[in-house]
């Protein structure tokens, strides 16, 4: 009997249980590191995975978009809605949002089945963005934004979670690198968007593009996913755990914004948020350890897989975006650049990425020892940003290549990471844990922007303020050396960072991939 089978009649014998015994397996501590790949057999065509594939960076490419249009518009809306104050909360509502219920709609995946939580997310996400384009003040937008962000941060991990569906992990790897592209697209394309809607349409149309875009990628994808194999399971489902743990990530996500920047770290509102937060943290996990079925089981993020994957691609990922949000200041003060050309010398740093991307995946579909593709690139990455620190200041197209082959190594830890995951995890379970990475992802990106920003602040006398496009603003008051001196320890702040990456990858135990043998992979690729 082939593993397939053995596994299908596995499944089935789990559905024949009763579901008291079903519930009562559930409690058990089980060993997750222990459990085996499962190999995806979806009974799709070759060009219904293509369209279900273009559907879904379709559908990611509507949150992509949304997180970097709105930025350019904001002077637009300020200016409207005679408020300038409040304009930084038209983006956080939406990340804090968003951060916060991706582990919810992962969970739920795993409990009502995709479609159904494909279709409340986009349905939500939809929704808040009419509520945006007709909101009459800045209180409304901003009460639209959050509503938008609890339906745009389920995107992410559905549309990850339904590539696990549809292609095995063997060959998952190399579709990563596409959807990375969408992120670059989307970080290119967006803020030029931005400005022109706002500057010779109307601001609101940022939000009214979303309406064709998101019926014609749900046009494509739910037909489709009739076909796609069923792995949820129905079972209780834990609120209480899901409020304490969305509730003390709002906090520590409103702690890392304000920390440092509207509050002093040590003032009596950061540290009341900082109490709060732990709080919450350790009664989500008194109530996950005697919960029959918990939100988000402890056991899941233990192992010698699951917990080095999310790390690694959580300081990856978060020195990525750290440099991004804070590399625009360095330009325009140490090189001179307007704010659109340190837009785009951004694009060395976000854009090459995507070739470590498409590398990594490759590297798992042909070889057996994937990992060394991501060890050796977040290797080359840790050295890029040394060699930055030590070295800078540089003339420009100098620093732009160690922008760009840092970009290529840490690159290579997405694919990786998140394929390892899925592939380690029970299969029933893939929803819960791709959402709990997205949730940790973002939590380590805003920790290390928080970072970036601290060593600044310090270095520069606190000379900064945080602007509502999320970038550092008083460039002109900033003298060249001073700036130049505080980045050596930014970038040297980002190799610790990527070491530790590299280090959690080595350390990551290498399963092998389900999917087709690497004979098969490659005449499937021609």
């Amino acid at each position: 009997m082939t593993e397939t089978h053995r596994q299908r009649g596995d499944a089935d014998e789990a559905q024949a249980l009763d579901p008291d015994d079903v519930s009562n397996i559930a409690t058990e501590v089980i060993d997750l590191s222990e459990a085996p790949p499962i190999v995806p057999a979806p009974p799709l065509s070759k060009s219904e995975v293509r369209t279900i594939l273009l559907s879904l960076m379709l559908t990611m490419f509507l949150t992509a978009l949304d997180q970097t249009i709105v930025a350019t518009a904001l002077p637009t809306i300020g200016r409207q809605f005679q408020d300038v104050s409040n304009l930084s909360w038209v983006i956080t509502a939406y990340l804090l949002s968003a951060t916060a219920v991706a582990p919810v709609y992962g969970t739920l995946s795993d409990i009502y089945g995709r479609r159904a939580m494909i279709i409340v997310s986009m349905s939500l996400f939809l929704i808040g963005s009419v509520l945006c384009a007709i909101a009459p003040n800045i209180l409304t937008l901003i009460l639209a934004r959050a509503l938008q962000g609890i339906g745009g941060g389920g995107i992410l991990p559905l549309v990850q979670i339904v590539i696990s569906d549809v292609v095995s992990p063997r060959e998952r790897g190399q579709y990563q690198a596409y959807f990375s592209s969408v992120w670059v697209a989307a970080g290119i394309g967006g803020p030029v968007l931005g400005g022109l809607f706002a500057e010779h349409l109307h601001w609101s149309v940022i939000f009214w593009i979303n309406l064709p875009l998101g019926a014609l990628s749900l046009g494509l994808l739910l037909p489709r996913m009739k076909k796609i194999p069923v792995f949820h399971r129905r079972r209780k489902v834990d609120w209480l755990g899901g409020v304490l743990l969305m509730a003390s990530a709002v906090i520590v996500m409103l702690v890392l914004t304000w920390g440092g920047n509207r509050f002093a770290w040590a003032s009596p509102a950061i540290l009341a948020m900082i109490g709060s937060a732990l709080f919450l943290g350790v009664a989500f996990v008194w109530h996950v350890r005697r919960a029959q079925e918990p939100f988000l089981p402890i056991p899941l993020l233990s192992g010698t897989v699951v917990p080095y994957a999310m790390a690694a691609g959580g300081c990856a990922i978060g020195t990525m975006i750290g440099l991004t949000v804070h590399m625009p200041l360095y330009y325009e003060v140490v090189y001179g650049l307007t704010a659109s050309e340190a837009g785009l010398a951004l694009i060395p740093l976000v854009a090459v990425s995507v070739l470590g991307a498409w590398a990594a995946g490759r590297a798992m579909m042909y070889t057996k020892h994937y990992k060394r593709a991501a060890i050796g690139g977040v290797s080359l990455a840790t050295c890029a940003a040394f060699a930055l620190a030590l070295a800078t200041p540089l003339p420009l197209w100098q620093l732009l290549a160690g922008l760009s082959l840092m970009a290529v190594g840490l690159g290579t830890v997405f694919p990786v990471s998140v394929v390892s995951i899925q592939n380690a995890v029970p299969r029933a379970q893939v929803g819960t844990a791709t959402g709990a990475m997205n949730f940790f992802r973002s939590l380590l990106a805003s920790f290390t922007v928080a970072v970036f920003t601290a060593i600044l602040l310090m270095v520069l006398g606190g000379n900064l303020t945080i602007g509502a496009e999320h970038q550092i603003g008083s460039a002109h008051a900033i003298a060249a050396s001073d700036m130049i001196a505080a980045f050596r320890y930014v970038f040297g702040a980002a190799a610790a960072l990527l070491a530790t990456a590299a280090t959690l990858v080595m350390l990551m135990e290498e399963r092998p991939l389900a999917g087709p043998p690497q004979a098969a992979a490659a005449e499937m690729a021609e």
